[in-house]
């Protein structure tokens, strides 16, 4: 809409440098909402992956992402899920986790 106006009054005689002032101005702002979607996710957004233990209260982290999200063995934690559900658990060190994973029982993710 904002173009057809300006396309209009650009033929009744609206300076050529203002029309390519408005027009750079929807260009940036179409960049802006484009570029919104595509920013860093937070550290915290993990992938869920199946846990090798039993415990219905533990989550497992790789100690890097431990170490990035200031945690310590131990600690309690909220999780919230897709569906805006969340629970608490208790997290632990797992070296064979990827930095990009957490791992989670059935149960723990039944609770999400």
């Amino acid at each position: 809409l904002t173009r057809w106006l300006v396309t209009r009054t650009h033929n009744k005689g609206i300076h050529t440098k203002a029309y390519q002032h408005i027009m750079a101005k929807d260009e940036e702002m179409a960049d802006a909402i484009l570029s919104s979607g595509s920013k860093k996710r937070s550290p915290n957004r993990l992938i869920v992956d199946d846990a090798t233990n039993d415990d219905n209260s533990v989550i497992s982290l790789s100690p890097a992402k431990m170490e990035q999200l200031e945690l310590f063995r131990g600690d309690t934690v909220l999780i919230k899920g897709k569906k805006g559900r969340d629970t608490v658990c208790i997290v632990l060190a797992d070296e064979t986790c990827d930095d990009t994973n957490v791992r989670m029982n059935k149960v723990v993710r039944k609770n999400l």
